[in-house]
């Protein structure tokens, strides 16, 4: 009997360790690399909310880079920024270089929001950040899927992970306004 209470013991404090791990985890904990090749720290990043945002530049959701930008210019500031992650996972909408993705965004919508390099946001080469993103015992939230391009992920100032925002969710829908402006 003794023996069982000590492994049960044991087997509750491993399992206690590892959500005391998640709840450590924060998006604060990452570099990426910008859509210029320079490094991007998110720990400068530190009491701001931030939307991350997985984009594509040949897809019918395209046109959410003009709503994007748009409550960039509204409320981009000391508080809040949006984070986008160019990624060719879904029907090779993303097929440019780092190069083309840029100019393509600066052209056709004014992007001003940082833009990072082009990654994989699912499957086997899933890059660390969008790990973090979908995996509960990393963001000590909920696991979640990249169903396609512009799911938005917001971080609230503490670097946590706080809602999951479906990819035909509109930038600009009440639900992520009313996250953004809450204090």
């Amino acid at each position: 009997m003794k023996r069982l209470l000590m492994a049960l013991i044991l087997l509750l404090s491993l399992q206690l360790g590892a959500q005391n791990n998640a709840m450590e985890q924060t998006i604060y904990q990452f570099k990426v690399e910008d859509i210029e090749g320079n490094i991007f720290d998110f720990n400068t990043l530190q009491g701001k909310k931030i939307m991350i945002v997985n984009t594509a530049s040949k897809c019918g959701l395209t046109p959410q880079y003009k709503e994007l930008q748009a409550i960039y210019d509204t409320y981009g500031s000391d508080d809040f920024v949006i984070i986008g992650f160019p990624a060719n996972d879904f029907l090779s909408q993303e097929p440019g270089t780092n190069e083309e993705i840029a100019a393509f965004c600066e052209k056709n919508y004014g992007v001003t929001f940082p833009m990072m390099s082009k990654i994989t946001v699912k499957g086997k080469g899933m890059h660390p950040v969008y790990k973090f993103l979908t995996t509960a015992a990393q963001n000590g939230v909920i696991d979640s899927k990249v169903t396609w391009n512009f799911q938005k992920y917001l971080i609230g100032p503490s670097g946590k992970l706080e809602k999951v925002i479906a990819p035909r969710t509109a930038p600009d829908d009440d639900e992520i306004i009313n996250w953004i402006t809450e204090k």
